[in-house]
């Protein structure tokens, strides 16, 4: 598989996941390649940060999820990239379709996340005082309209915290899912012709990098989700 590599020097790179790749494997055996395994092919160095099988890798796009991602090089460089992360000093910016038409033009989501008990594979909201509340994490996402059709709003979403699924649990929590998401979706909900996977891209990411300066870095919306918007 041919990595698209947006941006490296020493001490990282960041690379542009296509969709339909797991970025490492996490609890369950997996049989195919992952993309920490087709980044160790080309740049065997990331085995020297952090431990197997995440090694450099500091944030998570799920498997379904396009854009961008950063990896660290070594181990100094991750603890310095994991802090600003803890830290939500990063700005991270995604692109979402959404089922329907998003009454406000922005706002802001915060809520707490857990695993739901339900269904093992998702998480759910909850909210502060709530039966079972208690240890959740608190989740923040804040979004604005892009563009609003008959069906459908595109909104860029700024997650201002880092919890497993927070994207897709927060907007299906709005009544508003991304379209085509196989998890989070609605029953019978409506889907641009041709799509084949959730419209969620990471397109922008910056960050203060270890040489002292600050960076963005960008990923073009692929041309798949392109024309998901044209056959709207």
């Amino acid at each position: 598989m041919e990595l698209n590599i947006l941006y490296q020097d020493q001490d990282f790179l960041v690379v542009n996941k296509p969709a339909g790749l797991t970025v490492f494997p996490e609890n369950e055996a997996i049989s195919e390649k992952t993309l920490i395994d087709y980044l160790i092919e080309k740049f065997p160095e990331i085995k020297n940060a952090g431990k197997a099988p995440r090694y450099g890798i500091i944030h998570r796009l799920d498997k379904d999820t396009s854009g961008i991602l950063l990896v660290a090089k070594n181990s100094q460089t991750l603890e310095f990239f994991q802090k600003q992360f803890q830290d939500n000093k990063v700005e991270k910016k995604y692109l979402a379709l959404v089922v329907g038409q998003v009454k406000n033009d922005s706002g802001r989501i915060e809520t707490l996340i857990g695993r739901a008990p339900s269904d093992r594979r998702k998480q759910k909201v909850y909210l502060a005082g709530q039966p079972k509340a208690e240890n959740k994490r608190e989740a923040i996402t804040e979004y604005k309209t892009v563009e609003k059709f008959k069906d459908y709003t595109l909104l860029e979403v700024l997650p201002k915290t880092g919890r497993k699924h927070q994207i897709r649990t927060h907007l299906a929590y709005l009544g508003h899912p991304i379209v085509k998401d196989p998890l989070y979706g609605f029953k019978n909900q409506p889907e641009p012709e041709g799509l084949t996977r959730q419209f969620l891209h990471a397109f922008s990411l910056k960050i203060a990098t270890p040489k002292g300066e600050e960076k963005e870095f960008r990923s073009d919306l692929p041309t798949e989700l392109k024309n998901a918007i044209k056959n709207i």
